[in-house]
């Protein structure tokens, strides 16, 4: 039976992970996306802004604040991955802390999408996604609260 243990949220050992492999290995390919889509957010001329998450950044007054305010944003993530690559690979009993990060980015960002909608041209794929990525993470999270049993 998993029974969840909150108490290794901010274990005593953080260098030790002893819940399941997946919540680990989820984290760590979550985290790769998030890496990358933080240099795309950095690096692409515009920001991402226009060519994924479909913003009329040419026909549109300001659009070039559009595109710094994408760039900046994607610095912000970028040190935020980078931050959660260290917890995860030299403090691995951060992985349920990692994982519930992950959880409550959708439901911030969604929050934030309602009280400040963006009109787009279609749908990005980030607002594709995110609700179906709160249910996938809240699991592992939910799991990696659980110590398994050897």
């Amino acid at each position: 039976m998993w029974r969840p243990s909150p108490a290794r949220l901010l274990p005593a050992n953080p260098a030790l992970y002893d819940g399941p492999a997946i919540s680990f290995w989820v984290a760590v390919a979550w985290l790769v996306a998030i890496t990358v889509r933080s240099c795309i957010h950095l690096l692409a001329p515009d920001g991402g802004a226009q060519s994924i998450a479909t913003i009329d950044v040419t026909g549109v007054a300001g659009g070039s604040n559009i595109v710094a305010i994408f760039g900046q944003w994607g610095a912000i993530q970028l040190l935020l991955a980078l931050l959660l690559w260290v917890l995860l690979l030299r403090w691995r009993g951060t992985v349920p802390l990692v994982l519930l990060v992950f959880t409550l980015e959708p439901v911030l960002r969604g929050l934030a999408g309602h009280l400040k909608p963006v009109t787009t041209m279609g749908t990005a794929p980030g607002a594709e996604i995110n609700w179906l990525v709160l249910p996938v993470m809240a699991f592992f999270f939910y799991l990696s609260l659980c110590p398994v049993r050897r």
